[in-house]
């Protein structure tokens, strides 16, 4: 088809519009022409100190870098979450830098306690963590006034919520406090404890087992610091009578703040513990939480009672008024107790009970029955009541299986086995002691059974108890007393040094039994038996093997309590002195007890308590047998320091009591051959001294040796003074010294020579022949031995009384000064350089002493 002409030009004579461009797939569109650039280039301004992180330069952060400031603003924050976290970075902060809360503590405190009536129980629960893990740690040696003033505040505030668990947090928190600042108790004692009565008495929390349990934990915790009965303490554990021995006899007020209040709490809680009866026998078991529960409420029972019983002995000594408030006290709490909570004892279960839920009753059991016996007016209530519990003490004592859990509740009771057995009947008074007797002997030695059973003893034994009197009514008494006086020496072996309070509290019984012993015939009869079983206590001789006794390690107290228990033996047995005397010979026993042990024999032997001969005997043997360390020795090195001066004490005592034995001649014939004998043996110079020191002690003049000790001694002197030379040389740094302590050990035979001049003769004669001897066998020794006697004779010439009676010895003295000179003029001899050297030099020394002294020119 052919197109128009005059349309084909029409169309092409018209503009374009809009020019159609094609894309291709996946290119960018340009931008508009029209389109706005907004790029902004530019560059970084840095203004100095102007940056968060330089603000908190040198400050402690936490870990997402709050400052302590910080944190302590966020804990008042409106979201539960950061508050919570706020606690944490404050807790953070502490652990890492401890310096924070020393700065900072009260300023701390003040702020956080707002969170402790918090309504959210996630951040009351760190609140009381950081409290107990950080902060009052940190504060326990600080002054506890501020803080615990700060926080009672609030904590008390908070016990005023409507929140029952804001309530109990409140009473967590003031536990807490407690725990960290006992002493604190006493400001707010009647105030918390009427808190807790208040809380007590609403019934709907006595369902939930564990907000019960909580309350009562700090209940208790609260009544356990009560004041307490000191001397009740002081009768049950013996070793605080020392303590408070030299203590001023100051009369203590009593304080009965919150009496009252305990008064009112009382019924609530035997309320409480009868609900949990019959809660356990409904559903017949005793869970954890029920038991735990029925525990907390009989032992806050058991500190109100307790409580009520000291403040009644403690106003026996006060003003009329106290002592009527206390009795009117008793009569109130005895039929609380009597008529609510006696009524179901002992407790036990319809069914079968587990080994676990028998041990929890019999738990509960020993409890109640603690209680029981710490009513004044226990004696008085019903036979019938009386007897079961009697049936239980007995039965219980006798129980031997699941003896350590057994023992352990036991105990609490032990201390009221005098006080029950005075009050029974004879026939049920026998049984009761009989199941106690075994317990004594069959509990462990080291364990706390035995120091109860050790103090109850020590209670029935006392005369002022009147227990010992009922004897003459009923004989089976003396029959438990004998068996317990016996058991106490192998008690004391047996335990050893593994259990010093036991041990102690022992021989405080054995030492109390010696005691009162003079008024009982027949207590006096055991107790004179106990000390050839006592006498291994201190030491023994085994087939010449000396085994020492605990007596030695034990601590110098106990040590001086043993010791005052001998002197009360009427008759002092000789094998007890000879365990004695070993003792003081151990080298591990410290010298005050060695003096110690000598005046107490010595007010034994006053006292007429230790025969003559074996008192004299005992010290004799110390003297010989007591050894100086270390000995002189080059061979032999000794790490200890010298008991010298011991030794040298030791000699001065026992010579001073054997003078007081009477007349010194006749004291001295007797120990004569004995003193004679000791002189003459193989025994060290030291002891040599002593017995020399003792002759001149008991006989200065020397006037009544014998003739024949007179020849004896001779053979033993010019040894015993050439090993004064060898033993005790001058020393070249201080010359003095060494010729001080010579003349400690040459004065005794000095006196001994002035009043004997036949003996100086005989010793002088001795000596010369040892010289004249010396040349046909030099040596070292001889050479040794020919100055040791030149310096004998020096240190004579310097004594005026010596030198004065040397001139009737001119002949001796003359034949050894020339028998000196023929050595040294000999030419046969095999003498060193050195040797005759030696020898010149002790002549020439020799020779001009004599010069100088008129009487031997």
């Amino acid at each position: 088809m052919v197109k128009n002409k005059s349309q084909s030009k029409k169309f092409q004579k018209r503009g374009v519009d809009f020019k159609k461009i094609k894309r291709k797939i996946g290119r960018k569109l340009p931008p508009p022409k029209n389109a706005t650039n907004t790029e902004i280039k530019s560059k970084a301004i840095v203004l100095p100190e102007q940056s968060i992180a330089a603000e908190k330069a040198g400050l402690a952060v936490s870990r997402k870098g709050l400052t302590l400031k910080e944190l302590l603003q966020q804990t008042s924050h409106h979201n539960a979450k950061v508050r919570k976290d706020a606690l944490l970075g404050v807790k953070d902060i502490f652990l890492k830098h401890p310096n924070e809360l020393k700065l900072h503590k009260l300023a701390v405190i003040e702020k956080l306690r707002e969170r402790i009536g918090d309504d959210d129980k996630f951040v009351r629960e760190t609140l009381y963590q950081l409290f107990k893990s950080v902060i009052f740690p940190g504060c326990a040696m600080d002054n506890q006034g501020p803080i615990v003033s700060l926080m009672t505040a609030y904590t008390f505030h908070a016990m005023t919520h409507l929140a029952i668990e804001v309530h109990l947090m409140a009473f967590k928190f003031f536990d807490l406090i407690l725990q960290f600042f006992p002493s604190s108790f006493s400001l707010y004692a009647e105030k918390i404890l009427q808190k807790y009565k208040d809380l007590l008495c609403k019934n709907h929390l006595l369902h939930d087992k564990s907000k019960l349990k909580s309350i009562l934990t700090g209940l208790i915790r609260c009544l356990s610091l009560l004041p307490c009965n000191e001397r009740e303490e002081e009768n049950e554990f013996p070793e605080r009578e020392v303590l408070h021995a030299y203590e001023p006899d100051v009369e203590r007020p009593i304080d009965l703040a919150g009496t009252k209040t305990l008064k009112d709490l009382l019924p609530i809680l035997v309320g409480c513990f009868q609900d949990s009866i019959a809660l356990m026998h409904s559903a017949s078991q005793l869970d954890g939480q029920s038991f735990d529960c029925m525990l907390f409420i009989l032992q806050s029972i058991d500190f109100i009672v307790g409580f009520s019983v000291s403040r009644e002995a403690d106003s026996q000594i006060r003003p009329s008024r106290w002592k009527s408030d206390m009795i009117a006290y008793d009569q109130f709490i005895s039929p609380i107790i009597f008529k609510k909570l006696w009524e179901v004892f002992p407790l036990n279960l319809v069914y079968h009970l587990s080994e676990k839920d028998d041990g929890r009753i019999f738990m509960l059991n020993t409890l109640i029955t603690k209680i029981f016996l710490q009513l004044s007016c226990w004696s008085q209530c019903p036979s019938a009541l009386l007897e079961k519990f009697l049936e239980f003490i007995e039965s219980s004592l006798s129980t031997k299986s699941g003896k350590v859990f057994h023992e352990k509740h036991l105990l609490p009771l032990i201390p009221y086995i005098p006080k029950l057995t005075m009050q029974i009947c004879s026939e049920r008074r026998s049984r009761v002691l009989q199941a106690f007797t075994e317990v004594f002997t069959n509990c462990n030695p080291e364990s706390s059974m035995k120091l109860a059973c050790i103090s109850a003893i020590k209670e029935m034994l006392d005369p002022e108890s009147g227990w010992i009197d009922l004897d003459a009514n009923d004989p089976t008494l003396l029959d438990y007393a004998i068996a317990w006086i016996q058991s106490l020496p192998s008690l004391l072996i047996l335990l050893d040094d593994k259990n010093p309070l036991c041990s102690k509290a022992a021989v405080r019984l054995l030492l109390r039994v010696g005691q009162v012993a003079p008024v009982r015939a027949s207590i006096l009869r055991e107790f004179e038996t106990t000390q050839y079983n006592f006498k291994g206590f201190f030491s023994m001789k085994k087939e010449e093997v000396i085994c020492y006794g605990p007596f030695i390690k034990l601590s110098p107290d106990i040590q001086q309590l043993a010791l005052h228990c001998v002197y009360y033996y009427s008759v002092m047995d000789s094998l007890l002195l000879q365990s004695l005397v070993l003792c003081c010979l151990c080298d591990d026993l410290e010298p005050d007890m060695v003096f110690c042990i000598l005046e107490v024999l010595n007010c034994a032997f006053r006292a007429g308590h230790i025969p003559i001969a074996d008192y004299a005997s005992f010290h004799v043997t110390l003297l010989s047998r007591f050894r100086v360390y270390p000995e002189k020795n080059p061979v032999v090195e000794y790490d200890r320091k010298s008991n010298r001066r011991t030794v040298k004490r030791v000699t001065k005592e026992v010579c001073s009591y054997l003078s007081q034995l009477g007349d010194h001649d006749l004291v001295f014939r007797m120990l004569e051959k004995i003193i004679v004998d000791q002189i003459c043996s193989e025994i060290p110079m030291d002891n040599k001294c002593a017995f020399l020191r003792l002759i001149v002690t008991l006989d200065p003049k020397v006037t009544s040796i014998s003739d024949q000790s007179i020849v004896n001694i001779s053979h033993a002197f010019p040894q015993y003074l050439i090993d004064v030379i060898y033993n005790v040389e001058e020393d070249d740094h201080d010359s003095a010294i060494g010729a001080k302590r010579r003349l400690y050990y040459l004065i005794p035979s000095f006196y001994v020579f002035h009043g004997c001049n036949q003996l100086l003769n005989v010793v002088l004669k001795e000596m010369g022949f040892w010289v004249s001897e010396f040349s046909s066998s030099f040596g070292s020794c001889s050479v040794d031995k020919i100055c040791a006697i030149a310096s004998i004779l020096l240190d004579m010439y310097k004594d005026a009384k010596i030198r004065k009676i040397l001139s009737s010895c001119n002949i001796e003295v003359e034949t050894i000064f020339q028998n000196v000179f023929n050595i040294l003029s000999s030419e046969g001899t095999n003498l060193t350089l050195e040797e005759k050297h030696k020898i010149q030099s002790a002549y020439d020394r020799l020779r001009a002493s004599m010069e100088t002294t008129p009487s031997t020119k």
